[in-house]
């Protein structure tokens, strides 16, 4: 069976960059939000840590200098001041959409993590992408001229002569459906699912890459894929659990086996996965340990009780016992090249959130700057969206030939890391 719609904005994922795109749209327009899975099975629903945010004029140039040094100095140094000069706008919008952070009686409560000079990372609880993505998934829900369909996976796009025209994708039950769109937003997450051992859902596949692989869109840094020093070990198959920064940053050592410490814990991320990779190897273990013994108990269980509660359902109480931790697969830095209004060079086509690059990352992020980075520039890209907008002349009825779709999940995949390979070999 295939069908047509039309709608005038088509957003591919519902993230925190998709729902909070969609929601600084104009209300006059007819926006239509698909997603790959179910709503809540997003990544942005298992951010954990925190959202960054500059906390007074002093702290710009600190927060900046951590940015970029995290990333290797590899970052577009105009992005890094875009994002945090844009923080505590978005903060604010994410307060009047009903998101509780910590605070301590009026003011907002900040916790420290990995590589970062001072507190400046706003949470709730250890569910905060949870907290956000929930509330902005509620609102996108209660408006009317925005439609979710949920289980819908985008297989090509509807292109001619360098302009984007739509999407063409399936549902859960194959019935392939073309969506026509005056504008095209791609915020389909990161590429987690490419890997063994990873922290993302395993449908996040980086279906957006190969599309722009196919229609030669530009893109940049694919092969800068952060690994999380610290996931729960396990020998279970599935999606890694993450033991967030911020534990780290309130004051959890790294051990080895002789109960030694071995690294600075708030070293950046690729340093702090390399010296446990190193350590590893040394010992000939499969895993390190994570000591929370510094933390107060009571801490633990009201900061980080899903942490908590996990680790005990494993057999753990971090309470009175380290826990076995691994590095882990966890963020794409790289991603279709954009500008800093998340325009690709495809015409009416932008991508949002961990699937495009707009250099604020560099080489490493920074912990707790993907939220931020993304519901900024997935503003920035719906504001210049409605102040360029033009309507497209919807082309006309054309039947969709399915059977060239037929194995598309792995040739896309092959395709991906394909390239992912070709950019390692050309940095070497």
């Amino acid at each position: 069976m295939q069908s047509e719609m039309n709608t005038d904005i088509i957003i591919v994922g519902c993230g925190v960059a998709g729902l909070y795109c969609a929601l600084n749209l104009p209300k006059g327009k007819k926006i239509t939000i698909v997603t790959k899975n179910e709503a809540p099975k997003s990544d942005s629903f298992l951010a954990q840590g925190g959202i960054c945010v500059l906390r007074d004029e002093e702290d710009f140039k600190v927060f900046f200098e951590d940015t970029m040094k995290a990333g290797h100095y590899e970052n577009n140094p105009d992005s890094v001041e875009i994002m945090i000069r844009s923080s505590q706008e978005v903060i604010g919008d994410l307060v009047s959409f009903g998101v509780q952070f910590e605070k301590n009686g009026d003011r907002f409560h900040y916790t420290r993590e990995g590589a970062h000079s001072r507190p400046r990372i706003l949470f709730h609880e250890d569910e905060t992408g949870k907290e956000i993505t929930s509330h902005l998934l509620e609102t996108a829900r209660s408006r009317e001229n925005i439609t979710l369909i949920e289980n819908f996976t985008m297989v090509d796009l509807i292109c001619d002569d360098n302009v984007c025209n739509g999407i063409i994708g399936h549902d859960a039950d194959g019935n392939y459906i073309r969506i026509c769109a005056d504008y095209t937003v791609l915020a389909t997450g990161g590429i987690g699912g490419l890997f063994k051992h990873s922290t993302n859902y395993r449908h996040l596949t980086g279906d957006a890459l190969a599309l722009a692989i196919k229609y030669d869109i530009k893109l940049q840094h694919i092969d800068y894929i952060q690994i999380h020093p610290t996931t729960l070990y396990t020998k279970k198959h599935g999606r890694e659990f993450l033991i967030s920064e911020s534990v780290r940053g309130e004051g959890a050592i790294l051990l080895n086996s002789k109960g030694e410490r071995f690294v600075n814990e708030l070293l950046p991320r690729d340093v702090v996965a390399n010296a446990i990779f190193e350590e590893m190897k040394k010992e000939g273990g499969e895993h390190v340990w994570l000591s929370m013994a510094p933390i107060p108990a009571e801490e633990i269980r009201t900061h980080f009780p899903n942490i908590y509660q996990h680790c005990l359902e494993e057999g753990y109480d971090v309470t009175k016992e380290p826990i076995p931790v691994v590095p882990s697969q966890h963020y794409f830095m790289g991603g279709i090249d954009v500008d800093s209004y998340s325009k690709t060079s495809m015409e009416r086509l932008y991508a949002i959130g961990e699937t495009a690059c707009n250099g604020v990352h560099g080489r490493n992020r920074l912990a707790s700057n993907s939220l931020l980075e993304s519901l900024v520039f997935a503003k920035r890209a719906a504001k210049h969206i409605t102040s360029d907008y033009t309507e497209l002349e919807k082309s006309s009825e054309i039947t969709v030939d399915a059977s060239q779709y037929e194995g598309y999940a792995e040739k896309y995949k092959e395709l991906v890391l394909a390239a992912i390979e070709k950019e390692k070999l050309s940095h070497e």
